[in-house]
């Protein structure tokens, strides 16, 4: 199954802690992980957090201000996010394609003001401001099947099969194919469900994978993968490998 990296976290990063665990069950199909983002000490300077496109949407959660909470998202290029110098933040990572709640509520930047929505994530955010990280996984996992219960959360049975077919897609003709739909009906398919164009969505997806195999199965040569790493993340492979825990 589709398995992203963590956000960039500088190796000297000492004081930051995260933490991710898997869900059990049903709800596994349509969650990545439940994570945790946190300082042990004050910092002596602001974290920035160099935040990753994955194609997936979080339900993030602020544990010192309990009133900050948001669903997020990155498009297709990172964001640099400065957490401040104490922070305390956990999330749900729902997996690309499940979220059919109101995309006009994603935020595709930093989440730092009260939440004004419908959703009921003030009072879960304060329950879990209650408990430990293994404890707070049991309230996530029931917030999701709320989630699912209000059909906000679904299965996507075409970005599953993509997902699960990862080794064999380098085109969007490839996508389409193990999706089993036309090049036609996989751009509306993918634009409505998820809100990415099938091309976006190969670029975030190959860009994840390169971090699990060699970028020769995924590009046409060296160059073509330096350039397009460069213009997702930032970085060039090898200064990023060098900067972030991976």
């Amino acid at each position: 199954m589709y398995d992203p990296i963590q956000d960039g976290i500088e190796k000297s990063a000492r004081a930051v802690r995260y933490t991710e665990a898997k869900p059990l069950g049903h709800l596994s199909g349509l969650v990545h992980c439940y994570w945790e983002l946190k300082t042990e000490a004050a910092l002596a300077d602001d974290f920035c957090l160099h935040a990753m496109p994955d194609a997936c949407v979080n339900i993030l959660f602020n544990q010192i201000d309990t009133d900050i909470a948001g669903v997020t998202a990155l498009r297709t290029k990172y964001e640099v996010l400065n957490l401040g110098r104490t922070f305390h933040y956990v999330g749900i990572q729902l997996l690309p394609g499940v979220w059919q709640g109101n995309r006009q509520e994603i935020a595709h930047q930093f989440v730092g003001t009260p939440y004004a929505g419908q959703l009921p994530l003030i009072a879960t955010s304060k329950e879990l401001a209650r408990r430990d990280f293994v404890a707070k996984q049991d309230v996530m996992s029931a917030f999701v099947q709320w989630l699912v219960d209000a059909k906000l959360v679904v299965s996507n049975p075409v970005t599953e099969r993509i997902l699960e077919n990862l080794d064999d897609v380098r085109t969007v003709a490839d996508m389409a194919a193990v999706a089993c739909l036309s090049p036609r009906q996989l751009q509306r398919t993918l634009k409505q469900t998820t809100g990415f164009a099938p091309h976006d969505l190969l670029k975030v997806l190959r860009i994840q994978q390169s971090f699990k195999q060699h970028y020769l199965d995924l590009y046409a040569d060296q160059s073509h993968y330096i350039h397009s790493f460069r213009k997702v993340t930032g970085y060039t492979p090898g200064r990023y490998v060098e900067k972030f825990d991976v």
